[in-house]
């Protein structure tokens, strides 16, 4: 057999080239993952802050249901009435403490939250679960909503924008 003129010895040049990356090679490299980060950092920011109004949206949901299964419980005569009351809630620590069903001999007690969620845009460790909600009576306007005697509705304490542009407040 013939040789075709390479050796099978790698020469100073094949070994200098096999031993790693030139700095051009890196220098791209680095650049295209500098590039990939800032196109993925934002993403990232954006879906965080749209799973943190999606806790938003189901904490809401479930107070004011639970809220409403207070109302209905009492319209339907399960609940201890009073001549001036509106049938919501006088707190929201109510849901989770239970009442007594007035209709059940045995002082049976309805509960109708396992607990208050939080909201998760309050950055507020000291304050409880309750404390990071704010509170509508009945009695107030919708527009301005005022705490009073009874828990009508519940809206976030955040002065933050959402991402589609509505207030957080305004849920």
């Amino acid at each position: 057999m013939r040789s075709t003129g390479t050796s099978l010895k790698p020469g100073k040049r094949a070994m200098r080239k096999a031993a790693g990356f030139t700095l051009i090679e890196l220098i791209v490299t680095l650049t295209i993952l500098a590039l990939l980060a800032t196109v993925a950092l934002p993403m990232t920011q954006i879906a965080a802050v749209r799973s943190d109004e999606q806790d938003l949206r189901r904490a809401v949901f479930q107070i004011r249901a639970g809220i409403d299964a207070y109302k209905k419980a009492y319209d339907d005569g399960k609940l201890q009435k009073a001549v001036d009351a509106t049938g919501y809630p006088p707190s929201l620590s109510v849901l989770v403490d239970g009442v007594r069903d007035v209709t059940d001999q045995t002082g049976r007690r309805m509960f109708f939250l396992r607990r208050i969620p939080r909201d998760p845009f309050c950055d507020c460790p000291s304050r409880s679960n309750e404390q990071t909600w704010g509170l509508r009576s009945y009695a107030s306007p919708p527009d301005a909503p005022q705490e009073g005697r009874d828990v009508y509705d519940v809206y976030s304490l955040s002065k933050r924008t959402a991402v589609d542009g509505t207030h957080y407040a305004d849920w």
